[in-house]
């Protein structure tokens, strides 16, 4: 028989249908299991894209998902992509991170292999195309292998291909003369140009109100990441006999077609932390606090004229002004420089887990959260060291001038590692 509809293959699915239930959405489709048997698949979901998104979780759930044929050897890798992105929509991941897969697959790994099938894509194309991305930038060549990583291994569940060409390719080499932190003359830089920014005589328009300002100290004497800081509010400040206490349960995000927004937890459950603050930090915060007295305790310590959030852009436009006053400007220096240098120091003078502890990047978070009970106490050596090293007066610069090694290399790839954000 010929001119019929093409028959659904083993562990594929139909075309996806919704309906509108008076408020909620149920989407369904046709679904053909291992036994060959044909069946309905249904999800309800609050809008039209989770009810789609609902029902792919499921599909993808399903025993024999993808065996039938929906990839091979012959396929194009533009198809590896396309199904990589669907199941990348249902990813327990931070929105920001599942955009920065989407963005270096679009703009870097997809144009790149396109033509190719996937039997095509050989060990040997792949180490091509990454010491290219390595000779334009070593950051784009390393978020490119974790991308590629990431679609072969896809591949390789769905007996697609027999083996990931990624395996066997060269190690990436960091630049000789990369430059992972500030110096404490740097810092002293940023903070005079700073202090001094749009308070001559001749500045036209409103005076600065400090916001941008305040907010690089926090940053150097919390290390966290710029979204952590932006997102403080009077409510995640405690006053200890030893200090203050922050505790990190929140950032701001920018999504694509949205305004900057506070976001209820931070980027990973590892990074919901209370850290210890330097003294030069807890100063600022807390006279930022103290003329919050009749506003909200759930609005943002540092925020604009208008009681909204402060952005990222306006945060890092901002800080380029400062840089370029402090003679700076060339260097490609960003706020998250501030986190790298407190990473540098607290690495050198307490020890990488200490460090990796405070930023809020821990291999050790699962274990503690699933199998130890939580330990209330806040280390507050972290705050010691960093108040002693980055203080504006007399600060010691010991730790910063000390050369890195391939240790602390370690620790600050993974803050500059694709799931911190690239725009962080």
């Amino acid at each position: 028989m010929s001119g019929g509809r093409p028959r659904t293959s083993i562990g594929t699915f139909g075309d996806i249908g919704v309906v509108d239930l008076g408020g909620r959405y149920r989407a369904a489709t046709r679904y053909r299991d291992l036994d060959g048997g044909l069946r309905r698949i249904t999800a309800v979901g609050p809008s039209p894209r989770i009810a789609r998104a609902r029902l792919k979780e499921r599909l993808v759930d399903r025993a024999g998902y993808g065996s039938g044929g929906v990839l091979s050897v012959a396929s194009p890798f533009a198809d590896l992509c396309d199904l990589w992105l669907t199941e990348l929509e249902i990813r327990d991941i931070s929105e920001g991170t599942k955009d920065n897969y989407r963005d270096d697959l679009r703009l870097h790994v997809r144009p790149a292999l396109e033509e190719y099938t996937l039997g095509e894509i050989t060990t040997g194309r792949i180490e091509w195309f990454l010491k290219r991305e390595a000779a334009a930038s070593y950051s784009r060549a390393k978020h490119s292998r974790t991308l590629l990583n990431q679609l072969f291994t896809f591949a390789l569940r769905h007996d697609a291909i027999a083996r990931n060409p990624v395996d066997g390719t060269s190690q990436l080499s960091r630049p000789k003369h990369e430059i992972h932190a500030l110096s404490l003359e740097q810092v002293q830089a940023i903070r005079a140009a700073a202090a001094a920014w749009r308070t001559g005589a001749g500045v036209v328009g409103p005076r600065p109100d400090g916001n941008v300002r305040d907010i690089c100290e926090v940053l150097l004497g919390t290390s966290m990441r710029p979204g952590e800081v932006l997102a403080l509010r009077p409510c995640d400040i405690a006053e200890t006999p030893v200090g203050m206490v922050v505790h990190v349960r929140g950032t701001v995000v920018r999504r694509k077609g949205m305004a900057d927004f506070r976001q209820d937890h931070p980027k990973t459950d590892a990074s919901t932390r209370r850290i210890a603050v330097p003294e030069f930090a807890a100063q600022v915060i807390r006279r930022r606090v103290q003329s919050m007295t009749s506003q909200p305790s759930q609005r943002t310590i540092f925020h604009n004229r208008n009681g909204g959030v402060i952005t990222l852009h306006n945060l890092r436009r901002t800080f380029r002004e400062f840089l370029v006053d402090a003679g700076l400007g060339e260097l490609g220096i960003t706020p998250r420089w501030y986190r790298r240098t407190g990473a540098t120091v607290l690495a050198r003078g307490l020890g990488l887990e200490t460090a990796a502890t405070f930023l809020g990047h821990t291999s050790t978070a699962v274990t503690e959260g699933h199998y130890v009970a939580p330990d209330k106490s806040v280390d507050m050596a972290p705050a010691q060291v960093l108040e002693r090293t980055l203080r504006p007066v007399k600060p010691e610069g010991a730790l910063l001038a000390e050369a890195h090694d391939d240790i602390e290399d370690e620790l600050l790839d993974t803050i500059d590692g694709p799931d911190e954000g690239h725009a962080a």
